[in-house]
C-alpha cells in the first residue's frame, strides 16, 4: 500500500519544529475535540452563562495549558515548554484585551445578552481559522527572510507606545469601510431573529443584524491577527508552539467575557502590561533581526555578530511579572473603589 506524501503544511511543521511528529499530531486531535465541545456543543445553547459555569471552564483549559506544557517539556525539552508557557501567556493577556472590543461591538449593536455566547463562539472560529492562516504565512515568511524582524520589532514597539499614550483606548465602536458599503446595497432589519441571518418581514427577505456582527467580529479579528502574530513569532519561531498558544489562548474565551465583561473597564493597567511585553518582544525581535542582517547605517552596512541572545526564560518572566503586575495593581485600585466592591460581591 502506497502512503499518501504528507501535505507542504505537515512537511513545514516537522521541519520547523522540536516535537515529535507523533505528539503534534495528538495535541490537534485533542485540541480539535476541545474546540468542537467548547464552541458548538457547550456554546451552541443560547443562554448566558453563570458565575459558577465560567469558571469551571476557564479553570479547566487554563488546567489543560499547564498540563500541555509540561507534557510538551516531557516529549520535546524545556526550550519549547518554556517558549510555549511565554506565548501563552502573552496570547491570553493580548485576548484578554481584545475583549473591550467585543464589549464595544456587542453594545454598540445591541446584540441580545442571550445571543452574545453564540455570537462570540462564531468570532472565536473565525479568528482561529485567520490566525491558523496567518501563522503559516508568517512562518514560511520567516524561514526565507529573517529581516522581516525588523518590521515586526518596529510594529510592535509601536504598538506600545500607543498602548502607553492611550492612543489604542475605543471609547466607542466606527464602522468600518466594508460594514457601511454593505449597509448600502442589501436590506438589513433593525431587529434580531434569534440566531438567524435571514427573516421575513412584511412579506419581504431582509438580512438581520446578525450578519453585521458576524462581519464586524471577523474584520476585527483579521486586526488582532495583526497583534498577536507578530509578538508571538518574537517568542518562538516553532510554529506548532505559536498555534497552540493562541488556540489555548482562545479556548474558554467566550465564558472569560461573561465573568469579567462588568469588569473589563475596571482593569486600568493591563494595556501598561501588555505595552511592556510588547515593547519587550519588539526590541528582541530587532535584536535577532541585527544579527543576522545587515542596515547601511549600522556597522557599515555589515551584520553584528555579538548581538546579545534573550534567553527564553528571561522572556518568560518579563512576561508573568508585567502581566501579573498589572493585573494585580488593577485589582488592588479596583478593591479601593466603593463602587467596584459592590460589583464584585453580585
Amino acid at each position: 500500500m502506497i502512503k499518501a506524501p504528507p501535505s507542504p503544511a505537515v512537511r513545514m511543521l516537522d521541519s520547523m519544529s522540536e516535537t515529535p511528529l507523533a505528539f503534534m499530531i495528538a495535541t490537534f486531535v485533542v485540541l480539535a475535540v476541545f474546540f468542537v465541545v467548547d464552541l458548538f456543543v457547550v456554546g451552541r445553547k443560547p443562554h448566558v452563562p453563570s458565575t459558577k459555569e465560567c469558571l469551571q471552564h476557564i479553570a479547566f483549559f487554563v488546567v489543560m495549558a499547564l498540563i500541555f506544557g509540561g507534557l510538551l517539556w516531557f516529549f520535546a525539552g524545556a526550550k519549547p515548554a518554556v517558549e510555549f508557557y511565554s506565548g501563552w501567556l502573552t496570547e491570553y493577556s493580548l485576548s484578554i484585551d481584545n475583549l473591550f472590543v467585543f464589549v464595544i461591538i456587542m453594545a454598540n449593536f445591541a446584540v441580545p445578552r442571550e445571543l452574545q455566547k453564540y455570537v462570540l463562539s462564531i468570532g472565536i472560529t473565525v479568528a482561529l481559522v485567520l490566525r491558523g492562516l496567518f501563522i503559516l504565512i508568517g512562518a514560511a515568511i520567516i524561514s526565507r527572510f529573517t529581516w522581516v524582524f525588523f518590521i515586526f520589532g518596529a510594529f510592535l514597539i509601536f504598538t506600545a507606545v500607543k498602548l502607553v499614550m492611550g492612543e489604542d483606548d475605543d471609547e466607542e465602536y466606527h464602522e468600518n469601510v466594508v460594514i457601511r458599503a454593505l449597509r448600502k446595497v442589501v436590506r438589513i432589519t433593525d431587529d434580531f431573529d434569534g440566531e438567524k441571518l435571514r427573516t421575513v418581514k412584511d412579506g419581504r427577505r431582509f438580512w438581520t443584524p446578525m450578519l453585521i456582527v458576524f462581519l464586524t467580529i471577523g474584520t476585527t479579528d483579521v486586526m488582532f491577527a495583526f497583534d498577536s502574530i507578530p509578538a508571538i513569532f518574537g517568542l518562538t519561531k516553532d510554529p506548532f508552539i505559536v498555534f497552540t498558544s493562541n488556540v489555548f489562548a482562545l479556548l474558554g474565551l467566550q465564558q472569560l467575557y461573561f465573568l469579567l465583561g462588568a469588569l473589563l473597564d475596571k482593569l486600568v493597567y493591563l494595556p501598561a502590561g501588555l505595552a511592556v511585553v510588547l515593547g519587550f518582544i519588539g526590541v528582541k525581535l530587532v535584536m535577532e533581526a541585527l544579527s543576522g542582517n545587515s542596515l547601511p547605517f549600522i556597522n557599515g552596512g555589515h551584520p553584528i555578530e555579538q548581538v546579545p541572545e534573550v534567553p527564553t526564560w528571561l522572556s518568560l518572566a518579563v512576561i508573568v511579572v508585567a502581566i501579573g503586575g498589572s493585573a494585580l495593581a488593577s485589582v488592588l485600585k479596583m478593591r479601593s473603589e466603593p463602587d467596584a466592591q459592590a460589583k464584585l460581591t453580585k
